[in-house]
């Protein structure tokens, strides 16, 4: 099966405008991401979808690869899936969807997000989980929550609490989801087809279009955790972490 990994990256960003190209210990944010993708032996091959001329001349210049996209996308999977269209990528390709602000994410997340997809070609579309160890993490709306059914499907994602513990209890626990996603490539396709609805323009969370439109999300946990650049701040974190 031919898996191949894209990065969608925009330019404009209410908090943080440029973050893709923001350095991180001398080197663009881009790169990290690219290069860590590259570094998951089951991906054949990784592209940065953009609609800015700057990140694909930043991509090219270190060696990668960038394909130019619209500028008026609802969401990441929706950029990914016009750049597919643009490559005439096979039915049976898997996408591997990853988060341009994510420079230090463990590569061996996305074997684990994938593998499920590969063993079983019914699955549609998956992505991975990450148990919460930070209480404040919970009432944080910037880190979505997540609950699943016993087999592992999504049944919902929420920036609130999920699920809403009623009583006290020392059992506790909240799954934070980590915005990677593989997909195959006509369901991408599907998905990039159906309107927005109501549940992902309220939470702003494209992965609710899927489960609107009935279908499913394999949820993988994972022990990886991965750090999120969303401001200027976070670029000190990251570096710290390395």
């Amino acid at each position: 099966m031919n898996i191949i990994a894209f990065i969608p990256s925009r330019y404009e960003s209410t908090r943080f405008p440029g973050k893709p190209l923001a350095p991180i210990a001398g080197k663009p944010m881009i790169q990290y991401v690219f290069q860590n993708a590259l570094s998951c032996t089951e991906i054949s091959d990784v592209y940065v979808a953009t609609d800015d001329e700057r990140i694909f001349k930043c991509v090219h210049d270190f060696g990668g690869k960038a394909i130019m996209t619209d500028k008026n996308h609802h969401s990441g999977t929706d950029r990914i899936a016009e750049a597919t269209r643009k490559m005439n990528l096979k039915r049976d390709c898997l996408i591997v969807n990853i988060q341009g602000d994510q420079p230090i994410f463990q590569p061996s997340s996305i074997t684990q997000m994938i593998t499920p997809m590969i063993e079983d070609q019914n699955i549609p579309m998956g992505t991975l989980k990450y148990r919460i160890t930070d209480e404040k993490e919970v009432n944080n709306p910037n880190y979505v929550k997540v609950v699943t059914d016993r087999e592992g499907f999504a049944l919902y994602f929420s920036r609130s609490p999920l699920p809403f513990f009623r009583d006290d209890t020392s059992q506790k626990v909240h799954y934070k989801h980590l915005g990677f996603y593989a997909y195959r490539s006509d369901f991408l396709q599907k998905f990039a087809s159906l309107p927005v609805g109501q549940l992902e323009s309220a939470e702003k969370l494209e992965q609710l279009r899927a489960l609107e439109n009935g279908f499913r999300i394999k949820v993988i946990e994972t022990t990886f955790d991965s750090i999120e650049v969303d401001t200027p701040d976070d670029i000190k974190k990251v570096e710290e972490m390395m």
